[in-house]
């Protein structure tokens, strides 16, 4: 299985359960593998046991949302040897209450005593783990802080700028099947982010390149100017070249109903700004 998963990454053998290793393999996926709901958006069921995992994302080149993204990058640290744990996170917490826990997973992952953050399942994160004390770390000119609320419980601060301000986590252990209920709650109820929207996102060349419907935007130290796509052409090619989603995986109608949908998300907010 290691063996599929670097291939997936384009990393070399050997691999071995260090800081390095952990560094290269976490920042190789971000980059490799894009954060995406087109699952989701396409009515198709999202599958978090180890075999769909790998089918999806490793030999079907896929991407995904958060569960998945950890699930699988879960699968390929322990494989490698890694002491990896599971746990359950809240994005917006901060903001909006108790209500956030569960709506995120993330991993810790133990190194030489010391305990290393690491999360594939935020569209804009950090490319490589970040440790778990408090401390402000500058990765290619972004900004992420972590902070200790109490013993078992962090606040972890995004790049000023990026898709959402914090998350916190809590360090008891939890498995991959204690997110499915919700899991099946954000990819099939109507008022869901993941079926309202359709996202994409996937760092390349120093900026995130963001996918909401059908506007595209750049997330960095620079910031691009928000462009709306004109055509399922222009589409289907971002898709493809910005977020290596493998156009022939997403069915013979898939960019089509994937550029609809789109569509009518975008006057759904067009309507509401005017309103």
């Amino acid at each position: 299985m290691i063996d599929a998963f670097l291939d997936r990454l384009g990393e070399t053998r050997p691999v071995r359960p260090d800081l390095a290793c952990l560094r290269n393999l976490h920042r190789a996926w971000r980059e490799r593998v894009p954060y995406e709901n087109l699952d989701v958006q396409l009515g198709r069921p999202v599958r978090l046991d180890p075999e769909a995992l790998v089918d999806k994302i490793v030999v079907r080149g896929r991407g995904g949302y958060c569960y998945e993204q950890n699930g699988a990058l879960a699968l390929l640290l322990e494989a490698v040897g890694f002491e990896v744990t599971m746990v359950e996170a809240g994005v917006m917490r901060e903001q909006r209450g108790d209500g956030q826990w569960g709506n995120h997973n993330a991993l810790l992952v133990t190194i030489g005593g010391e305990t290393w953050l690491a999360d594939a399942g935020i569209g804009d994160g950090f490319l490589e783990p970040l440790p778990l004390r408090e401390l402000a770390c500058d990765q290619d000119g972004l900004v992420y802080r972590i902070e200790r609320l109490d013993r078992t419980t962090w606040r972890v601060h995004h790049h000023p700028g990026g898709t959402i301000s914090s998350y916190d986590l809590r360090t008891e252990a939890r498995e991959l099947r204690d997110f499915a209920a919700r899991s099946r709650e954000l990819t099939t109820s109507p008022s869901s982010p993941y079926v309202t929207t359709l996202m994409a996102a996937r760092p390349a060349g120093g900026a995130t390149a963001l996918l909401l419907s059908r506007t595209v935007r750049h997330l960095g130290v620079t910031r691009g100017e928000p462009r709306t796509l004109a055509g399922r052409d222009e589409f289907a090619d971002l898709l493809a070249r910005d977020f290596l989603v493998p156009l022939d995986d997403l069915g013979e109608s898939g960019v089509d109903e994937l550029w609809e949908a789109a569509g009518r998300q975008d006057d759904l907010w067009r309507t509401r700004i005017r309103g």
